[in-house]
């Protein structure tokens, strides 16, 4: 048997910019210990299956599958979240289209929708910070929407509910105050696509044609059959396509077409109101 500490020395991680940390979350994941026991205890030998299966999901670490996979977990907003090879793995750029939300709508009974739900992460962080709304998470994988009406029940939340749709072909005659989704926005041939996380998450979660914006015409040429008055539609995007989905906002009959900024200082979010 080796000691923790033998064991993460020798954790080579070559593509990793956080290779310690990558190899404490993998080693407190095979002992099923917080990262704090690890360093609390460095010098405890650790047992060999434990060993075994650390050894295991280093290798697919070195290979560059993403943690998040390897662990089935990710953290989002301030929800622990199962994810799955079939969604994309939720990320902090998101939470910028979750604070425009919050912002936007009382936390008075209001209808939401959450278009291209993957994890549910984007609805069930509104249905968590808001427990009056009720939040509709639709996805059109069978998968992605069974992974996260998992993760709302483990939540326990009750005012949010998954099922399948393409975009809103499911969704009837209903309306709501609020619009958001983070829909595929990369373009076809970015090279980005080659590269890090992006080599393992699912393509048609992630490419929208050539310029990356044909989701996003199709989500804000239908979404004013299905807001209300003075409903806001917020989008995520890519950090050079605020101007254009901009436009195309103004073009359908958004008002007060607006993009908000990350900490990067890109803009990352574009949003309108439909009157």
């Amino acid at each position: 048997m080796s000691s923790i500490e033998s064991l993460l020395r020798s954790a080579t991680l070559p593509e990793s910019p956080s290779a310690r940390l990558d190899a404490e979350w993998l080693l407190a994941a095979a002992l099923g210990k917080p990262t704090s026991y690890l360093r609390t205890w460095p010098e405890r030998e650790v047992p060999d299956d434990c060993e075994a299966r650390f050894m295991a999901d280093l290798a697919r670490r070195r290979q560059g599958e993403p943690i998040a996979y390897i662990l089935g977990r990710q953290g989002f907003w301030s929800l622990d979240l199962e994810v799955a090879p079939h969604t994309l793995i939720p990320r902090p750029d998101t939470e910028l289209l979750v604070e425009t939300a919050l912002q936007l709508v009382p936390a008075t009974a209001r209808d939401v929708l959450d278009l291209g739900t993957g994890t549910g992460a984007i609805a069930l962080a509104l249905a968590n910070d808001r427990p009056a709304w009720s939040v509709i998470g639709v996805d059109r994988i069978a998968e992605a929407v069974a992974l996260a009406t998992r993760n709302a029940e483990r939540l326990k939340l009750p005012n949010v509910r998954f099922f399948e749709s393409q975009w809103f072909s499911a969704l009837g005659g209903q309306r709501y105050s609020l619009i958001v989704s983070n829909p595929p926005y990369i373009r076809a041939r970015d090279p980005h696509l080659l590269q890090g996380d992006l080599r393992f998450e699912p393509d048609s979660a992630l490419v929208a044609g050539e310029d990356g914006l044909d989701d996003i015409r199709q989500i804000i040429s239908s979404a004013p059959d299905y807001l209300l008055q003075d409903g806001w539609l917020v989008l995520e995007h890519g950090y050079d396509q605020a101007h254009e989905v901009r436009q195309l906002l103004m073009d359908r009959g958004f008002a007060d077409a607006q993009s908000r900024t990350d900490l990067g200082g890109h803009e990352r979010v574009t949003l309108g109101s439909w009157s």
